[in-house]
């Protein structure tokens, strides 16, 4: 499955958080692999942030992530430069994204 996220970066942190994405901690890449998440590309514009995840659910993909210490490790890192992520509705929280329309689906329909 693919999901979309969407999240805000704090004031003045858009280079160190490109810093910090440069390459991520390879117990995090292992713990992605580990748990079905197989690509995960983030876009900017300006202080928005939009990630494309590629995995295999993401719901259970998030309960592995709870209780795994190589993703508290950077979210206790990445996280001062990450204001907020939004939900489909631009409140704060994590769901993914609705997903409007898909040229690929359109196609093979």
């Amino acid at each position: 499955m693919r999901i979309a996220l969407h999240s805000e970066i704090r004031d003045g942190a858009v280079d160190d958080y490109r810093t910090n994405h440069a390459r991520i901690p390879e117990a995090l890449a292992a713990t992605f692999a580990r748990i079905g998440i197989h690509d995960w590309t983030i876009w900017r514009s300006g202080h928005r942030l939009f990630h494309l995840v590629d995995c295999d659910d993401w719901e259970a993909a998030v309960a592995a992530l709870k209780d795994d210490p190589a993703d508290h490790a950077w979210q206790a890192d990445i996280g001062r430069f990450v204001e907020v992520f939004r939900d489909a509705d631009g409140d704060e929280g994590t769901a993914p994204l609705e997903q409007i329309w898909d040229l690929r689906a359109q196609a093979s329909s």
